[in-house]
């Protein structure tokens, strides 16, 4: 597990460190190698925050709390990482892992917004990031988006092949886009 720390607005504490590693080392036993994780350290005022995000074979989870005290922001943080891959667990048991061979490779980029004056122009590419993307079913979808925190997730449906949305619906469902198959 490759654990990485970032401090901000405040000074490196090896202490610090070595608990918020000592905390997510309990993450081992719900994600097969490799794990990446990274660990960001925030104090503004009175506010300590800490904000983990792990990348795991398949999946991506993210998780942040604030308290009044660093150690304390990072026992909570733990907590809700462990409950998320606990979930996490439960639920993909009973699905069928895919094959890695039907991975795609997918890239994303930000582009500089236009004014309507200047339509004409072409738009800037600002930022661009790779990234493979495993096929997986509509429940792993909506499990992959809320783990990421996101409203939406562009993603290879498993068995027909297409590439669908699902996103976070405002009365708290979630809906479905996919391609008519012709």
């Amino acid at each position: 597990m490759q654990i990485t720390t970032t401090f901000r607005h405040m000074e490196a504490s090896e202490a610090l460190k070595s608990y918020a590693e000592e905390k997510l080392e309990k993450v081992k036993k719900y994600i097969d190698e490799p794990i990446v994780v990274q660990v960001f350290l925030t104090v503004e005022k009175i506010r300590h925050m800490a904000e983990v995000t792990i990348t795991a074979k398949g999946i991506t989870i993210k998780a942040a709390e604030e308290t009044n005290d660093m150690y304390a922001s990072l026992d909570a943080v733990s907590d809700k990482i462990e409950r998320q891959l606990r979930r996490f667990k439960e639920r993909i048991k009973a699905h069928k892992p895919a094959s890695d061979a039907r991975e795609r490779q997918v890239q994303k980029s930000i582009v500089e917004a236009q004014s309507i004056e200047e339509a004409s122009a072409a738009p800037v590419v600002i930022k661009t990031k790779s990234f493979s993307m495993k096929p997986m079913s509509v429940e792993e979808a909506v499990m992959q988006m809320e783990l990421l925190h996101k409203d939406f997730l562009v993603y290879t449906e498993s068995s027909t092949e297409t590439i669908n949305v699902v996103y976070r619906r405002k009365d708290g469902n979630y809906g479905l886009i996919a391609p008519e198959n012709v």
